[in-house]
């Protein structure tokens, strides 16, 4: 059972949402048992997975290291959405993490069973 559902749908540069989403998911470990937390990445929300980010350029810090602690806290439910993945034009051998590709219809039903979604 998801307790903890956190969507990312904002890219990570441009807003502080996606770094603030990142870091209430790192706390919710603190709180929740990985099994009961879920990832999901739709929309521009899929930016913040491919691993060649060159933040520098716009003077950012590099947010694609704050990511892969997903795989250090065992986070395994992590879903992005096929239709953003496609609209966007990225692949899944450039993500810096695994996710599992969803349809965007079923991404939403298992949004829609947790206890609590958190949007970012």
């Amino acid at each position: 059972m998801i307790k903890l559902a956190f969507v990312f749908r904002t890219a990570p540069y441009g807003s502080s949402a996606s770094r603030e989403g990142l870091d209430a998911l790192l706390a919710a470990t603190a709180f929740c048992d990985e099994n009961e937390i879920a990832v999901f990445f739709i929309d521009d929300g899929v930016f913040n997975l491919p691993a060649e980010q060159h933040a520098e350029l716009i003077l950012q810090r590099d947010f694609v290291n704050t990511v892969k602690l997903l795989d250090l806290y065992e986070i395994k439910n992590r879903y992005v959405c096929i239709q953003s993945l496609q609209r966007f034009g990225l692949f899944e051998r450039n993500l810096a993490i695994f996710c599992e590709k969803t349809d965007r219809t079923l991404l939403f039903e298992k949004v829609a069973q947790a206890e609590k979604c958190l949007t970012f």
